[in-house]
């Protein structure tokens, strides 16, 4: 089967891709501290590989899945230390750039994956100048809130994703094996949601002031088999999203 990476295709390849109005997965993340037992790139890791499976599933629709943007907004996580951060002003110019690459190469068509609860915000916010400043058709959306309601059933203490948690804890446990800093994994609990905020008032937190782990909710939890499940509904529910925009 040919990949359906970006980066393991020729040029030829993809100009071939873009000739047939395939949709290009642009995956955004980050790199930022993940508590005591994960590594600092589980939202890289995570968004790639569920962007990968999906586009693997959807294989009805002609799909590219572009390299993963590394780097997002992350400066709730900086006093962890371990994390990259953008500015706005420069997460937007990123991201308008790599979309005008994606342009000038013939492609119309792409979907903005997020892995990074830091990022939505901006994410929504951008997404007008994008649609003045291309003429690319650019929808976004963040795989596990895609998946929320699949998610849930899955889970012991969480009703969706958290933070360096069951969640992201069981599925970098079954898609990076060797990642967890399995002797740290009974210190990796924290704050089951945060801090309580007053209604219609908005402020920004360090998650020092969340929790003293770099952890929200309960990693002890996690498992092998629990992010098995959890990758197959998040790229069961990317996939289907992707169908969507094949059939559009």
């Amino acid at each position: 089967m040919t990949s359906v990476l970006w980066q393991d295709l020729t040029a030829e390849e993809l100009r071939a891709r873009a000739a047939r109005d395939a949709v290009v997965v642009l995956p955004v993340a980050s790199i930022e501290q993940h508590g005591p037992h994960l590594p600092v790139g589980v939202d890289t890791v995570l968004c790639g590989g569920v962007c990968k499976a999906a586009a693997e599933r959807a294989a009805d629709v002609d799909v590219v899945v572009a390299p993963t943007l590394w780097c997002g907004m992350a400066e709730h996580h900086m006093a962890f230390g371990g994390t990259f951060t953008f500015d706005i002003p420069t997460y937007r110019a990123v991201l308008l750039a790599l979309l005008k690459s994606i342009e000038r190469h013939g492609f119309h068509r792409v979907l903005i994956v997020n892995g990074h609860g830091g990022n939505i915000a901006a994410l929504t916010a951008f997404l007008p100048d994008f649609a003045r400043e291309t003429r690319l058709h650019v929808e976004a959306t963040t795989y596990f809130l895609l998946a929320e309601s699949a998610l849930g059933p899955l889970l012991e203490d969480q009703a969706g994703v958290q933070h360096a948690c069951e969640v992201e804890t069981s599925m970098m446990m079954a898609l990076a094996p060797g990642a967890l800093r399995e002797p740290r994994l009974g210190e990796a609990f924290g704050a089951r949601e945060g801090l309580p905020v007053r209604a219609n008032v908005s402020r920004h937190r360090s998650f020092r002031e969340m929790t003293e782990t770099g952890v929200v909710g309960d990693a002890r939890r996690a498992s092998v088999e629990k992010g098995r499940a959890c990758l197959d509904a998040c790229a069961e529910a990317l996939a289907g999203l992707l169908r969507e925009m094949g059939r559009a």
